[in-house]
């Protein structure tokens, strides 16, 4: 089986495929900031979901915490986000040519012609539209965040809502409930204004054409995918695991890289689980640039160094010496 990781600054995605690419097992859980311990609890799940240890032979990670995640676990491939998901999308839908990708932290749109990834677009900016903004207005409005949906579908006509960046949004909002809107009008104006916001900022410029995909955390607000479907006037396909579509993508890139590999996998095992994991920064301070470099320490051992901009680190592990080395606090 092909392991992929997806882990950024919301959700911890893992999704575990067969040889076939179908999805054995999905794993979803908030990161609440601490990447490497939703890491381990991720292992852990994995761990109990089977009665024996299953045999993963190869491992792929994306996400903004590819880097550091691919190190901790011994990754094989490890790729961007834009990569991951348009593969993943290709891979459900041969024929797609549009993927609208909306995580917690940013929004993507993908382009895609003929099976091949020609464009894409990313937002991360403004967090209007994204996941974040999405679960602190829910809060706001005593609503929750999974009935958001249910909500605006609900509505009998959307009220204008500004949606060019979080602030107005809100402002507006909060506006529109003095003059005495109803929740359900309220959160279909929202889902309407952010999809105008993605459209006009994410998507600017790029030639949107079905079929199209969905996918994402905020897929499951179907109030979105209405907005959608009304302003561009197309159906919208939105897969059954949409939440975990990087973390497939990640383990389709893994299938791949092994596949065409003489190599046996470099993954630690089901064991990371157990691992005491630290990480701890410095300065370089050897040139100008000063690069901040962070350790990846795993029981004791460093194990890996990156960040450095000329290779000084990140091509020799353990590392050189520097007897002036200053630590900086680091979380996980």
């Amino acid at each position: 089986m092909f392991l992929g990781i997806d882990i950024g600054s919301i959700s911890t995605n893992m999704v575990l495929i067969d040889h076939e690419t179908h999805v054995v097992h999905a794993y979803y859980e908030r990161t609440q900031g601490s990447p490497i311990e939703s890491l381990k609890r991720g292992f852990s799940s994995l761990r109990g979901f089977f009665s024996s240890e299953p045999s993963i032979v190869g491992v792929g990670t994306t996400g903004s915490a590819r880097n550091l995640v691919g190190t901790i676990v011994g990754a094989d491939i490890i790729k961007n986000e834009i990569t991951a998901h348009g593969l993943a999308a290709i891979q459900l839908y041969p024929q797609v040519q549009t993927v609208l990708e909306i995580g917690g932290q940013d929004s993507k749109i993908i382009i895609i012609r003929d099976g091949i990834i020609t464009d894409f677009g990313m937002n991360t900016v403004c967090a209007a539209g994204t996941g974040s903004f999405l679960d602190h207005q829910a809060y706001r409005l005593g609503i929750p965040i999974e009935e958001m949906g249910s909500y605006a579908l609900s509505a009998t006509s959307a009220c204008p809502i500004a949606g060019r960046c979080t602030v107005f949004a809100e402002s507006d909002m909060i506006h529109k409930q003095q003059l005495g809107y109803d929740k359900a009008e309220i959160v279909a104006g929202l889902c309407e204004a952010l999809v105008r916001n993605y459209l006009n900022n994410v998507a600017k410029g790029k030639e949107i054409k079905p079929p199209l995909v969905f996918q994402g955390g905020v897929a499951a607000n179907l109030g979105i995918k209405k907005a959608f479907e009304v302003i561009l006037g197309q159906n919208i396909i939105i897969p059954r695991h949409y939440n975990v579509m990087g973390a497939f993508g990640a383990a389709l890139l893994a299938r791949e890289y092994i596949q065409d590999s003489s190599g046996p996998s470099r993954f630690r095992g089901l064991t990371i689980a157990d691992i005491n994991v630290v990480t701890r920064g410095f300065y370089c301070g050897k040139c100008p640039n000063n690069c901040e470099i962070i350790e990846i320490i795993l029981d004791d051992t460093v194990v890996a160094l990156t960040g450095d901009r000329c290779g000084r680190y990140s091509a020799n592990t353990p590392a050189p010496e520097q007897p002036n080395r200053i630590y900086q606090p680091m979380g996980v």
